[in-house]
């Protein structure tokens, strides 16, 4: 299941027991509406596993700007509080995926 991801509950997530999986989009953005329905199904798939936010840039700009988000969607992977991988543009649910496996 996906959580949405604010300033106000980015931290205790990034350093929470799990890692952490961030899908910063907008609305508006069609390759993030493309891969939307991949994040979805691999937020179900890794349940208890990984936890997996979607962040829009719109509403937490400055998060975005923390990390540098300048093109989205960009995926960010977090283990133990620091990111350990990124993706920028839209990419194959087996790539995704491999990112995923990557962080167990």
């Amino acid at each position: 299941m996906e959580v949405q991801i604010t300033s106000e509950n980015f931290e205790s997530l990034k350093n929470g027991q799990q890692p952490l999986v961030v899908d910063f989009w907008a609305t508006w953005c069609g390759p993030c509406r493309m891969i939307a329905p991949v994040i979805a199904e691999l937020a179900e798939k890794y349940d208890g596993q990984i936890v997996v936010g979607k962040c829009d840039v719109e509403e937490n700009d400055e998060l975005a700007a923390e990390f540098g988000i300048r093109n989205i969607p960009t995926i960010l992977f977090f283990k133990n509080g620091e990111v350990v991988d990124k993706m920028v543009g839209a990419a194959s649910k087996a790539a995704i995926d491999e990112k995923f496996q990557a962080l167990l």
